[in-house]
């Protein structure tokens, strides 16, 4: 092999001598002899953009303080407080002291004693005050606590004439008395039992508006129980109603009395009520 040969072949790479006399324009060749620019182009490429995003936050924060307004400085001196010397206030001129509250009279005692009218759907009202309660002080429409003046004050009893009298007692039958010395009573007073009536009373099968009015009349019995209960009235369907309510009110009432001794008595029981 001459020298020429020699020194020819010492230049050659190992690619060209690998790919000697072979297609290089594809292949393994093209790879060989392109990858290093590839690689030197692809680190700077990656370079640059790890810069970039490394730098942003401090450009970032570059351009804010680049924009930020001026801080103006402000000179806060203290200002020297004077002791200003004390007012002396003059002294007050006392004041007399009030007039006494004027001396309030005595309030006339009054129980309340009302009157509720049945309706439809009544509200529960106060019931009567007992008997004794009413014959003890005055009766209004509203209750008010005071001094206690009786209306009523029973007559003295006449004088006596030194001969007694023996007064005759009438034998006490079965028969109903239209009038007695004590009238039967339902505990609480009539208004009690009115109000448990309103209340009791189903206006369901009654059709219309307006006032109907009625009676019901009624025996008590000695055992306090209601018997031959009647009502009397224009409406039939009210008359029919009113006598079931009273049938259904079981409580018993107190028996009039004749002579001290209870006897079958005849209470009336007039109604009135209102349907809207």
């Amino acid at each position: 092999m001459s020298d020429e040969n020699l020194n020819y072949n010492s230049n050659l790479t190992l690619d060209e001598i690998v790919f000697e006399h072979r297609n290089k324009e594809y292949g393994a060749y093209d790879l060989r002899h392109t990858y290093p620019k590839m690689l030197t182009k692809s680190f700077l490429i990656g370079t640059a953009v790890f810069l970039i995003v490394s730098l942003s936050p401090f450009i970032y924060m570059k351009i804010q303080q680049m924009n930020e307004k001026d801080k103006t400085e402000v000179d806060a001196k203290l200002v020297e407080i004077l002791d200003e010397q004390p007012i002396i206030e003059q002294p007050k001129e006392e004041e007399p002291p009030p007039p006494p509250p004027p001396k309030e009279e005595e309030k006339q005692e009054v129980i309340q004693n009302v009157v509720p009218e049945p309706k439809r759907a009544p509200k529960i009202e106060t019931p009567p005050p007992p008997i004794t309660k009413q014959l003890e002080t005055t009766t209004g429409l509203v209750a008010q606590e005071g001094v206690k003046t009786p209306a009523y004050t029973p007559p003295p009893p006449p004088p006596s004439t030194g001969k007694g009298v023996v007064a005759e007692v009438k034998p006490v039958t079965n028969e109903v008395y239209e009038s007695v010395d004590q009238n039967a009573e339902f505990p609480g007073g009539t208004n009690a039992f009115r109000t448990k009536f309103s209340n009791s009373f189903d206006s369901g099968s009654l059709e219309g508006e307006g006032t109907l009015k009625t009676e019901i009349t009624f025996v008590v019995e000695k055992d306090g129980s209601l018997t031959q209960v009647k009502a009397t009235g224009p409406n039939s369907d009210f008359n029919r109603e009113a006598e079931s309510t009273v049938k259904g009110i079981k409580t018993k009432w107190t028996p009039g009395k004749v002579n001290g001794q209870p006897v079958r008595s005849r209470f009336r029981f007039p109604v009135t009520m209102n349907f809207q």
